[in-house]
């Protein structure tokens, strides 16, 4: 609870009525490796902060492969936002890499706390405007590198994440065969 807690105060000023609201309103909860948090065609009811483990935004594209769009790992919120706020069906799994251990927000105890907390939506705003900006890098890094620069720049912004998930969801993230990426690891050494 005290990681939520310290992430939010990074973002926004609570006092201690309301960081007591907050934990008594959110539910801590377990997820087993390979269990999906997420599926497509469910509508997001929900918001995460993700405590222990990793998980992944993964889709199908149209030949039926299965891509690895995103991780998440310790101390982020993880959502399918756009589609939690339209109430719209997912079209991507979330599912975890780890056994996780994570804070449940639902949609409910959202609401409540924008309209008992004054600064909450602010908070809420400044999270999600940091999370859309580590979309764009993630896009711009996509279009404008090599695979090996990919695989060095995932390096470097998640130095702790490489040896925690599978080759085969780092080579869908990163845009290449498996193959690939361990003759990369290989040639770098």
């Amino acid at each position: 609870m005290e990681a939520l807690i310290n992430y939010l105060l990074q973002f926004g000023n609570l006092n201690q009525q309301q960081i007591n609201l907050i934990t008594n309103k959110v539910v801590e909860k377990n997820i087993e490796k390979g269990a999906y948090h997420q599926v497509a065609g469910k509508i997001p009811r929900e918001i995460i902060f993700l405590t222990d483990g990793i998980m992944r935004v993964c889709y199908y594209n149209n030949k039926g492969d299965e891509v690895t769009k995103f991780f998440f790992d310790e101390n982020r919120f993880v959502a399918d936002i756009n589609n939690y706020n339209q109430g719209m069906p997912a079209t991507e799994y979330i599912q975890a890499i780890t056994d996780c251990r994570y804070i449940l927000l639902s949609k409910e105890v959202m609401k409540e706390l924008s309209m008992t907390i004054i600064e909450w939506d602010n908070i809420i705003t400044k999270i999600t405007s940091k999370a859309l900006a580590e979309k764009v890098d993630k896009i711009s890094l996509m279009m404008t590198k090599d695979a090996t620069e990919r695989y060095l720049s995932f390096l470097e912004k998640f130095p702790n994440l490489a040896n925690r998930i599978p080759l085969s969801y780092l080579a869908s993230y990163l845009g290449i065969t498996q193959s690939s990426l361990s003759r990369i690891r290989k040639n770098i050494g």
